[in-house]
């Protein structure tokens, strides 16, 4: 057999393959990947916010604006936590989009983490401090 014949049920596998991985993305379990929601609307915010005043679930607040270098640089270390602590939820708040939200929690410096738990404020962290913000939301997510 010659390698073109053996590549070529090879491709047609991989294909069919992809089509079926395909319509896997499409199920609601995967549908539901932990993330950091983008708020984008002031609905979303109080929705988001009025949930935490309800629930024992520690909602992390990050302030962000697109012109702020330190913000896009812990970008990735925010999304692995979204990854790995699925019970807690993350959003991401744009400063000048969202200026009342950020007034009243005093997000003056960027980044800025603002921890929630039952409506009200338990801890925050400002600037580009991946432990410290891993350990504050180990501490209370439970």
């Amino acid at each position: 057999m010659s390698a073109m014949e053996f590549r070529f049920p090879v491709l047609q596998r991989r294909w069919s393959m992809g089509s079926r991985m395909h319509s896997l993305d499409r199920s609601p379990t995967l549908l539901k990947r932990p993330e950091v929601v983008e708020i984008k609307s002031t609905d979303q915010w109080r929705t988001y916010f009025d949930a935490s005043k309800s629930n024992n679930k520690l909602l992390v607040i990050q302030f962000t604006a697109t012109w702020c270098g330190p913000c896009r640089f812990i970008d990735p270390s925010v999304k692995e936590f979204a990854a790995k602590y699925t019970d807690v939820e993350f959003i991401k708040i744009d400063v000048d989009k969202f200026m009342m939200v950020a007034d009243r929690f005093q997000a003056n410096t960027l980044p800025a983490f603002v921890l929630i738990k039952k409506g009200k404020e338990v801890d925050r962290i400002v600037g580009v401090k991946k432990m410290e913000l891993q350990n504050k939301i180990e501490q209370h997510k439970i």
